[in-house]
């Protein structure tokens, strides 16, 4: 196949079928970011071998599919079916999947000794030298703890929660609200009387930078956070 167009294979009850489609459209259809099918498909040919053009009898095509409308078997061959995925659409999932998966670790992961996170590139060290391979389909999250237990021969890692003590000015805490909510998990809320906002918010301890600086952002500074006792 050449770069201009790729294959997707389907098998149903021992059937083998195959569609040729165009490699970043059919990438598109099957991430949901494309709807129309006639743009993703070079032609509505059925095939059981494309790369020889063996084409799918229509006994056969309405056997399996119970139907011999072309356009709507491809459409569930390209919805159900594996996408044979470019040299350089492999390479570019798997690049932004390791990105996503550095970054959760950054974020969400600690060295239990400083208790402080470790930068990204560290990570993306230790997954090099730990030689960790990134699957181009499968979710990032799912992917994470995999990840975490070869990481852990290579450099500590320790998933650690706090509480933070936080108490934010009257004129700032309609604003500063929505910021405590997609941080952390609020364990409690006080609403002063003057208006000002009083929270314990658990966040992982590797975030703990990143909340202070979002909330110093918002807050002009004047947010008073504190590790709860």
């Amino acid at each position: 196949m050449t770069d201009k167009v790729t294959v997707v294979r389907f098998s149903i009850e021992g059937e083998k079928f195959e569609i040729l489609v165009k490699p970043d459209p059919a990438l598109e259809y099957k991430l949901g970011k494309r709807k129309d099918i006639s743009s993703v498909l070079v032609s509505e040919e059925i095939y059981s071998d494309s790369s020889k053009g063996t084409r799918v009898s229509l006994e056969k095509l309405t056997k399996a599919f119970k139907t011999n409308d072309q356009t709507i078997i491809a459409e569930k061959i390209l919805q159900k079916g594996e996408l044979n995925l470019t040299t350089d659409q492999r390479r570019r999932m798997v690049t932004e999947k390791r990105k996503q998966i550095v970054e959760f670790i950054s974020k969400n992961y600690v060295d239990p000794r400083s208790h402080l996170p470790h930068p990204p590139v560290r990570v993306e060290q230790a997954m090099a030298d730990a030689r960790i391979s990134i699957d181009a389909f499968k979710n990032s999250d799912e992917q994470v703890k995999d990840v975490v237990e070869k990481l852990r021969s290579i450099i500590p890692l320790k998933s650690e929660n706090l509480l933070l003590d936080i108490l934010i000015p009257a004129q700032f805490a309609a604003q500063s609200y929505s910021v405590l909510k997609s941080s952390g998990t609020l364990k409690k809320e006080e609403w002063q009387a003057n208006g000002s906002l009083k929270v314990i918010l658990e966040i992982s301890a590797a975030a703990r930078g990143g909340v202070i600086d979002r909330l110093g952002s918002v807050t002009k500074g004047s947010a008073s956070v504190e590790v709860a006792k």
